[in-house]
């Protein structure tokens, strides 16, 4: 199998003065093309160290982190910038949508950076809003929208680039559950079409709409489990 994300013994400390805090303790994970993968772990367990470095915002202490095979362990900052914007879509717990735009223009947002011009931008736009079923909204307004609708726009905005990784950091944290699994529902669509998703959770039913678990504690991998594994040991 392809794996997009190679991650061999990654390290992450945090200094405090001349004091080295560990956070990542020799991470080792390989994700393969088209997985949809949950990361899990109570809190300070690293988690969101461990996103912040996937989605190249963050650089390791120590250890190599392949990016569809591209060594982005050591780069410097504007080559990660410019990996983050051609590889990675985001999705945030907090929907970071500028309000005086419309839906469309708020997905089209990161094709400005990549030089798209206008009429492609809105173009893919539309195509992207089309993904998660709001193209109808297009011309609306975050503030004319549900939290719903809004969590969907910016998964189109994430989309809009045909990342090769979809990263989504607590994408359900501030719905109601009825949105949340529309929203998970949406996730699943994505992953089916051929895009590779991974999704940090505290909330194990949502992490059940993965098809691997992967549990972080003390900054080390500590269970790492597939759907097909889980199922068999159910039956068990």
């Amino acid at each position: 199998m392809d794996s997009i994300i190679h991650l061999d013994n990654i390290q992450k400390s945090y200094f405090m003065g001349s004091q080295a805090i560990p956070v990542l303790k020799g991470i080792s994970l390989d994700i393969f093309r088209n997985e949809y993968v949950a990361l899990m772990g109570p809190s300070g367990s690293g988690k969101s160290t461990l996103m912040n470095i996937l989605g190249c915002l963050d650089t390791p202490t120590g250890g190599k982190y392949i990016l569809n095979n591209q060594d982005v362990s050591k780069m410097t900052d504007d080559s990660l910038a410019d990996v983050r914007n051609k590889e990675i879509g985001f999705v945030f717990q907090q929907f970071n949508l500028l309000p005086r735009l419309s839906a469309a223009e708020n997905v089209a947002l990161p094709l400005i950076y990549a030089g798209i011009n206008k009429k492609e931008r809105m173009e893919r736009a539309m195509e992207a809003l089309k993904k998660v079923g709001l193209a109808e909204r297009s011309h609306h307004k975050s503030n004319e929208l549900s939290g719903g609708q809004i969590q969907r726009v910016a998964i189109a905005r994430a989309l809009v680039n045909n990342p090769s990784l979809l990263l989504a950091d607590e994408p359900t944290g501030n719905l109601d559950s009825k949105t949340s699994v529309e929203v998970m529902e949406i996730f699943g669509k994505i992953q089916e079409a051929g895009n590779t998703v991974v999704l940090v959770t505290h909330e194990e039913d949502i992490a059940q709409y993965a098809k691997r678990v992967v549990r972080l504690r003390d900054g080390l991998v500590e269970t790492d489990i597939t759907q097909t594994q889980q199922n068999k040991n159910a039956v068990v």
